[in-house]
């Protein structure tokens, strides 16, 4: 038995066979469009052509009213039979909510007082097959609006809303960059040798090349390169990919941006990053100020600095400086943290840090940078000039979460290999996060990198200040395969 759906498709069928018989051309290549619909509404008096997806018809006999909505706007058009030819008045029976339609005729305003255009001519443009969900048979499911995410944008203007943010937020980062004299680069998206993180990346096979490369899990080793080669001050908003766990904050392909400044020092990073911040979210967001969960989060003004070191030491109880690999892992066990036997000091500390005091609200509910880790965590920030124990890094914190990561720039060759080395021990002892040498960069380095700070922050920024699980800020998601896939 045919569904529901199934039916409504086979009667749009048989309409689309009668505009056939016709010789009426239900997809033309062409229209006539005047006149957005807002630019419409404003145009009394005045002759208009529309287009626009019906969103909605009304029969009164010898009248029918349509609603036509385009990207600006909706507008009622009115149909009378002593306008139109009998068959053009008969034929609107011949459509249906979703078609694309084009009309001409004068604007005027009903008794009602609803401005419209009385058609004295019309054109179909395209004729849809299916029904609009909310009418038919809904779209209430969140796994059916994720992967049918252009229906969930056609018929609700919330989610519509969110894309159009989105292009704010990235335009108005790009513009911030580019106002402070940063040029924007492209760098290759497979690599040789991932790098720039600590990720498990994905892996592909070029065939002209016969032989495989990764797809970048960071923007990071090419820009610098970039440096080396004499831009003082170079970013990408770009693609990275990582092959793993997929939560509220998650994906495996996502938008970053990261930018590199040679001669910026760490507290220049700070405080540029801040500014930065700041703009984008007024621009995007028209304040600083938002609530959550009965918090009021505030962008504005200074944010206070949090010693890694001393926050773990307080919410521990345990000195960095003197705490062995056996007092973390017992730890991490009596706390129920799960983690890896392959997992090395770097990693624990990470785990336990996250797990037991990045969640706390009074360390990262308000906007904070969290800096100066230990060394073993970060095997490409330059090692910090009062404790060489600790490394110039940064991390915004704000929500709950990290929400961008910057540092002094190691630019020792010999430092950076010391740590590659270190990052490849914990790889061959079962680490697939850790990191790889990669001679081609540190080669570079040999040539001379300028001191520098670079900065990175990806689309979980703007997930967060939109208060949504970050596949839903994401127009279409990677899903688990469904009955539906493909069809």
């Amino acid at each position: 038995m045919a569904s529901p759906q199934e039916e409504l498709r086979k009667i749009r069928l048989e309409k689309l066979d009668k505009l056939n018989e016709q010789g009426i051309v239900a997809y033309p290549s062409q229209n006539k469009r005047s006149h957005t619909i807002a630019k419409a509404i404003k145009s009394l008096e005045k002759e208009v052509t529309i287009v626009g997806r019906i969103t909605s018809l009304r029969s009164h006999g010898k009248i029918i009213f349509a609603d036509l909505a385009d990207a600006s706007a909706q507008m009622q058009a009115l149909f009378k039979s002593d306008a139109l030819s009998v068959t053009e008045f008969e034929n609107i029976a011949l459509l249906d909510m979703g078609d694309f339609l084009q009309v001409s005729g004068k604007v005027f305003t009903t008794n009602a007082g609803q401005i419209t255009v009385d058609a004295s001519e019309y054109q179909i443009l395209a004729k849809s097959l299916l029904p609009i969900p909310n009418e038919y048979y809904g779209l209430v499911d969140t796994e059916t609006k994720l992967r049918k995410r252009y229906l969930d944008i056609m018929i609700n203007p919330t989610v519509k809303e969110i894309f159009i943010k989105k292009n704010k937020f990235w335009s108005a980062m790009r513009a911030f960059l580019v106002k402070n004299d940063f040029l924007e680069v492209e760098m290759p998206i497979l690599e040789n040798i991932p790098g720039g993180a600590e990720a498990e990346p994905f892996v592909t096979h070029h065939n002209a090349l016969d032989r495989d490369f990764y797809l970048r899990i960071s923007l990071e080793l090419p820009l610098k390169k970039m440096l080396v080669a004499g831009y003082e001050k170079v970013f990408e908003i770009g693609r990275i990919f990582r092959n793993e766990g997929i939560d509220s904050e998650h994906l495996q392909d996502y938008t970053q941006m990261e930018y590199y400044w040679a001669y910026g020092d760490f507290d220049q990073l700070m405080d540029f990053t801040k500014k930065m911040y700041q703009f984008v979210i007024k621009e995007t967001f028209g304040t600083l100020k938002f609530e959550r969960a009965g918090n009021v989060i505030d962008w504005s003004g200074d944010w206070p600095k949090l010693e890694y070191i001393e926050l773990f030491k307080k919410y521990t109880g345990m000195d960095l400086s003197s705490a062995k690999d056996e007092d973390l892992t017992n730890f991490a066990k009596q706390n129920k943290i799960f983690f890896e036997k392959s997992a090395g000091r770097g990693r624990l500390i990470d785990l336990i840090f996250k797990k037991k005091i990045r969640i706390l609200p009074e360390v990262s509910m308000q906007p904070a940078f969290l800096i100066n880790p230990p060394i073993e965590i970060e095997p490409l920030a330059k090692k910090s000039p009062n404790n060489p124990k600790t490394v110039q890094r940064m991390q915004i914190l704000a929500f709950g979460s990290e929400i961008g990561k910057g540092f002094g720039e190691l630019n020792d060759p010999i430092d950076q290999r010391e740590r590659f080395e270190n990052q490849m021990k914990l790889r061959e002892g079962g680490d697939k996060e850790a990191q790889m040498i990669d001679e081609e960069y540190i080669e570079a380095m040999e040539y001379g990198m300028p001191p520098s700070a670079g900065f990175g922050v990806s689309e979980r920024l703007f997930s967060i200040l939109m208060g949504l699980p970050i596949r839903e800020t994401v127009v279409f998601p990677l899903m688990k395969e469904g009955k539906n896939e493909g069809k």
